[in-house]
């Protein structure tokens, strides 16, 4: 499959919008309004990706963007996207969440990778291990030395746990998928591992 990555900038807002607003949640109609902005978004402290502030949250994104705030990856094929990862500098993030929960002494040389996002049917194809090397190379030319991210290591919970299938849940990516690109673990926590890759 041929794939082009392109580095999120504001002249691509419209492409990132059409992907959450059609294709990155087609089949999950609960996370309709995610926009993978809770990484940035301080007013929502649950992670309600419900349909109902899909308006609210879309300006949002939208105005990240275009402040240079929302950084990332989208994965072209045919000229659609049909991928996405949040990649940025770790103390770029507004709300780490997960983050905090693995301090680091040295946060400011690290890149954290926090999500990644697969339309329904390019899934299962390695779409997600490109953008995983597109994101430890953005890191390079940032002058970052680690590149870390922190897949879900415990059972699915929460809000349509039970609906929902382990390989969509961990939006964070799964840790096999680490492993292979030659991360390590760097700390186990209660549901979530930390990895690292020296860059």
């Amino acid at each position: 499959m041929s794939l082009e990555i392109r580095e999120l900038a504001p002249d691509l807002t419209d492409d990132y919008l059409a992907f959450f607003d059609n294709d990155a949640f087609a089949d999950f109609p609960w996370w309709s309004a995610c926009y993978c902005r809770f990484w940035d978004d301080p007013a929502d402290t649950e992670g309600d990706s419900s349909p109902q502030h899909r308006d609210r949250y879309r300006a949002l994104v939208t105005d990240l963007i275009r402040k240079g705030s929302q950084q990332g990856l989208l994965a072209y094929h045919d000229g659609r996207v049909v991928g996405w990862c949040n990649a940025k500098a770790r103390l770029g993030y507004t709300m780490p969440r997960r983050i905090d929960k693995a301090p680091a002494d040295d946060a400011a040389r690290i890149g954290s990778i926090v999500c990644f996002i697969v339309a329904k049917d390019f899934r299962g194809k390695g779409i997600a291990s490109v953008m995983l090397e597109a994101a430890c190379a953005k890191f390079r030319r940032e002058g970052l030395a680690v590149a870390e991210a922190y897949p879900t290591t415990a059972p699915p919970s929460g809000p349509y746990a039970d609906q929902i299938p382990w390989s969509a849940h961990n939006h964070t990516g799964p840790l096999e998928m680490y492993r292979k690109a030659g991360f390590t673990l760097h700390r186990q926590l209660e549901r979530f591992a930390v990895v690292r890759k020296s860059l």
